[in-house]
Parts: structure tokens; C-alpha cells; sequence
């Protein structure tokens, strides 16, 4: 049995969970998030928490019961506290800066550029040097934060660039001069 699908989800105060046949409503503080599941998973709500239960002991049921309890632990936790991805840019000259709600980047290129936030996702920007990516879907949280690291991913050669906060750069070494 999976290890992960087996353990309830314990809903923090204020965070209400309706099941519907094929999506699970989650409302907090925060906001409001629909969960997608597969229509033949079993979701239970009964005594301030949600456990999952899968239909039988075919391969399918047994790889989506882990998968089911995940995603609606995520949608819990992201409309209660939410989520947050710290990114940092290295580079000389390279800075972020907010206009509005749009993020405008220097790093490098002829022109700045400006990403707009996409519905339910917001910048700040502490420093010129530091981004953070907020919003209560984990997986768009995500996916903006993988966004903005495509408009110029860390160089293994010069150390620029936009990364994540905790991801470890490797610097390659560059050419060795020949020795005579």
C-alpha cells in the first residue's frame, strides 16, 4: 500500500474541502483552488482531515493514490499559508526591478525585459538582486519561477545569471593556457 496515500491531511483552521466527482474544492484564506482527480479515487472528509482511498490493487489505482493525496496536500497547504520560490541574479549590471505588477529584468540583453505575472501569481522584488514568485499553486508557483530562469539560466563558465536561491552553481573551469 502506498506509504504516502495512507496518511490523512489534517486541514489547519479556516480551510474548507468539498468533493465533487472529478475535482476536489479547497477554500482557505488565501484564496480558492480546484484540485482535478481521477474520477475513480476516493476522497473523504470527516473530522477536520481528508484521506484518500484507492478502489483496488491494480497498478493504475496504486500509482494515482499517492499522486491524489499530493496534490490536494498541496492545494491545503497553498490556501492556507502559500507558496513561495526565492530566485537570485548574479551578474554585473544584471538587476530586477517592478513596474506595476510586471517584472522588468536587466540581465544582459540590449533591451530590458518585462514579464507579466501570470492570474493568481505576484513579484516582489526586496532587493534589486532578489526575486520572490508568490502565489498559492504549487505547480504555477513553479512553472513562473522555471520561466523566469529561461530568460537567462546560470552560465557554468561566468557565474550569471538568474537561478534559485538554493540551487548550487558549478563552475567549470575555462580553457587552461598551454604550458611550454
Amino acid at each position: 500500500m502506498s506509504r504516502i496515500g495512507k496518511q490523512p491531511i489534517t486541514l489547519p483552521k479556516g480551510v474548507n474541502v468539498e468533493v465533487a466527482y472529478a475535482t476536489v474544492k479547497v477554500k482557505g484564506p488565501k484564496g480558492e483552488l480546484n484540485v482535478p482527480i481521477d474520477p475513480e479515487m476516493k476522497v473523504k472528509v470527516e473530522n477536520g482531515s481528508v484521506q484518500v482511498e484507492r478502489p483496488s490493487e491494480q497498478r493504475r489505482h496504486k500509482s494515482l493514490h499517492g499522486l491524489t493525496r499530493t496534490l490536494v496536500a498541496n492545494a491545503v497547504k497553498g490556501v492556507s499559508e502559500g507558496y513561495t520560490r526565492e530566485m537570485l541574479i548574479k551578474g554585473i549590471g544584471y538587476r530586477a526591478k517592478l513596474t506595476g505588477k510586471n517584472l522588468e529584468l536587466t540581465v544582459g540583453y540590449s533591451h530590458p525585459v518585462v514579464v507579466e505575472p501570470p492570474a493568481g501569481i505576484t513579484f516582489e522584488v526586496p532587493e534589486p538582486t532578489k526575486i520572490l514568485v508568490k502565489g498559492i499553486d504549487k505547480q504555477l508557483v513553479g512553472q513562473t519561477a522555471a520561466n523566469l530562469r529561461a530568460v537567462r539560466e546560470p552560465s557554468a563558465y561566468h557565474e550569471k545569471g538568474i537561478y534559485y536561491a538554493d540551487e548550487p552553481i558549478k563552475l567549470k573551469p575555462g580553457k587552461a593556457g598551454t604550458t611550454k
